[in-house]
């Protein structure tokens, strides 16, 4: 762990950047990584398979380097476990042969969503902001935001794939948001108790993987839970 300066250091790059400052590159991060995530769950099978994989490990390393200054030893095996379980739950959602690349779709573009709506609610409207010891760049109205958003993701990919909405569309939309939220801000508290502003550097405009990934290792499970309980061949919005 840092001293002191370390720590004078993480306040002033937590501070929030200017309003439109990462714009750019989050536009160009997005339009060359959600092709590929899409075609990987469309396709499924062994390239969907590589990939999960392959985000595991980079998480993995990522995660590593993170912890090599931690006072916690318990903290690694707990952050590989956690990334080992996403994994695991995205890929049996995806094994469904009937609902599987619904699901995993319907799930990617609420946590997208989410993200996207409570970036661009946060920098428009600004406020009181939503955990400012933990994060201090997000607000309540970026939380709200990004929740219809995912809400009005979460209904017109059901309603892509399938032709229909219910009320319980939006209410699972809403659940995996929320759920996906709560991921975002257990990450951050995470990178504020080890005194960094992001988990790396790989990915333009967001850092590391677990910052862009957040989300969807929080909702993941969550989502294959819904569907455990739902049964094989139901999608997960009806």
């Amino acid at each position: 762990m840092q001293g002191g300066s370390g720590a004078s250091e993480l306040a002033l790059a937590e501070r929030p950047p200017g309003r439109w400052e990462d714009l750019r590159k989050r536009v160009f991060s997005a339009l060359v990584l959600a092709p590929i995530a899409i075609a990987g769950v469309w396709v499924g099978g062994i390239a969907f398979i590589l990939i999960v994989a392959a985000l595991i490990a980079g998480l993995t390393v990522e995660w590593l380097g993170l912890c090599r200054q931690s006072r916690w030893p318990a903290l690694r095996p707990a952050g590989f476990a956690y990334v080992v379980l996403a994994g695991v739950a995205i890929l049996w959602l995806r094994q469904d042969p009937d609902a599987g690349r619904a699901d995993v779709l319907f799930l990617l573009f609420i946590v997208w969503a989410d993200d996207i709506g409570a970036y661009l609610a946060g920098r428009l409207i600004g406020g009181p902001r939503l955990a400012p010891h933990i994060s201090p760049g997000k607000t309540w109205s970026g939380s709200l935001g990004g929740l219809f958003a995912a809400i009005a993701a979460g209904l017109f990919v059901a309603h892509f794939l399938a032709g229909s909405v219910t009320w319980r569309t939006a209410a699972i939309a809403a659940l995996l948001a929320i759920v996906a939220q709560g991921g975002d801000l257990l990450e951050s508290f995470v990178k504020r108790r080890l005194e960094v502003k992001d988990s790396g550097h790989l990915i333009p405009g967001h850092g590391g993987l677990f910052d862009r990934l957040d989300g969807v290792l929080a909702a993941a499970p969550v989502a294959a839970l819904l569907a455990l309980t739902l049964g094989r061949g139901v999608v997960l919005w009806q």
